[in-house]
């Protein structure tokens, strides 16, 4: 008996303190929030990453131009397919980001249609909707000109050469929808878009893509699209290169010829030998796509042993069906694994395993889409265009690049872009 109660006391005594550390405690809390809004050092914020986290917070930027910001997706950190949101790569064509206040901002859809129609972003969100998940990659993602970029700014080979693409889950209204409620005239065959951007950014798009799978979106990945994306509203236009998705959407005009907009006649056609010296004012499908995203330039392989290597496999023509690694600059190559889910117009995750020697190594990828399009070496693709000396290249600007992008790995473990060497 008198061990039990002498149990008992000891077990109350400590209950007692317990309750005296917790009381101060609470205490202290509501002591701090009556007298002071700063937050301890060590309280977590809900939604930020670990401070130990390596992923950058936000995609690498850097101003081209006073009239020109691009932000590149950090595909070096990036895991599974879906982008976050604040990684999304961003380009916009104007000095600033539009501030619109969605209450007075409207969709206009008007031209060649039997009713102009005028939707805010509460009227979209009431119609019928959507949720696919799309890449969405710009024109110039792989430019020749970005390989010879030594800019710090602009983050690892991989993000700022190839990181003008991600991907998300889009929810939004069908734009056929929309189409079918003004009610197309006979002879409309194409739309011009237009942005709510200082620049007015403006684009044209043929009517039967529009209705088939082009979405007026308004989130992204659970969430109200955000400013660099096209807030309230934006096109996403799958599959095609990414000035066709109008951001800030504010104005579709159904006409019934394509309008030589000047961001397709200017900015975005580049001469080709094989037209001649002519440029392409269209630029329309994102051919097959792949990139080893680790390792990858600019990281460093620790040591021999095994790896797993990674990377992203895209296609405006649909599903990817075939991803082929090769560790040895293309002389064999291995089938790699797809991981799930496997979407088409989506990034596709790959793997393949691999043994490092410690010697010499260049890893490329390839890939198939479900067409059986295969993606060209960069000579290959060059010899289509009609381009036959490809080191002349090396500092040109160029659009709808998707060739092969080979990393060579040195003895040291240091990877390197090996695209033009």
């Amino acid at each position: 008996m008198d061990s039990n109660r002498s149990g008992r006391r000891r077990f109350l005594k400590h209950a007692a303190a317990l309750a005296g550390l917790a009381s101060g405690a609470v205490s202290s809390a509501s002591g701090q929030s009556a007298g002071s809004e700063a937050q301890p050092k060590d309280v977590h914020i809900h939604g930020e990453p670990s401070r130990f986290a390596t992923t950058l917070g936000s995609g690498r930027g850097v101003r081209l131009r006073l009239d020109h910001m691009t932000y590149y997706t950090p595909l070096q950190d990036s895991a599974g397919i879906i982008t976050p949101a604040s990684l999304h790569f961003m380009q916009t064509h104007s000095s600033r980001l539009p501030d619109i206040d969605p209450q007075q901002h409207r969709l206009t859809i008007h031209g060649m249609v039997d009713r102009p129609l005028s939707f805010s972003l509460e009227d979209l969100k009431r119609l019928p909707s959507v949720n696919r998940i799309y890449f969405v990659e710009c024109h110039g993602n792989g430019s020749s000109t970005l390989h010879s970029t030594d800019d710090p700014k602009m983050g690892l080979p991989v993000q700022y050469i190839h990181g003008m693409t991600s991907c998300s889950e889009w929810t939004g209204v069908p734009l056929s929808v929309l189409l079918n409620e003004a009610g197309v005239q006979k002879g409309a065959n194409w739309l011009v878009s237009e942005g709510a951007d200082e620049g007015k950014f403006t684009h044209t798009l043929p009517l039967a893509k529009a209705m088939d799978d082009v979405i007026v979106a308004y989130a992204q990945n659970g969430e109200p699209v955000r400013p660099e994306q096209g807030y309230p509203m934006r096109l996403l236009v799958p599959g095609f290169e990414g000035p066709s998705s109008v951001k800030w959407l504010r104005h579709i005009k159904v006409v019934d010829q394509p309008y030589m907009t000047w961001n397709e006649s200017m900015n975005h056609s580049i001469p080709r030998p094989d037209l001649g010296g002519k440029s392409r004012w269209y630029h329309f499908e994102m051919a097959p796509k792949s990139v080893i995203t680790r390792p990858s330039g600019g990281l460093k392989i620790p040591g021999r042993g095994f790896y797993e290597i990674t990377g992203l496999a895209w296609s405006g023509g649909g599903a990817i069906r075939k991803v082929e690694v090769s560790t040895d600059g293309g002389r064999s190559w291995k089938e790699a694994n797809l991981q799930t889910p496997v979407l088409p117009k989506a990034h596709t995750r790959f793997t393949v395993d691999w043994a490092w020697d410690g010697e010499e190594a260049v890893l490329q990828s390839r890939c198939t889409d479900e067409r059986g399009e295969v993606q060209p070496s960069l000579a290959e693709l060059y010899r289509n265009w009609g381009i036959t000396d490809v080191a002349s290249q090396k500092t040109s600007r160029a659009i709808h690049i998707n060739a092969i992008q080979p990393w060579r790995v040195d003895r040291d473990g240091s990877v390197h872009d090996a695209m033009f060497s």
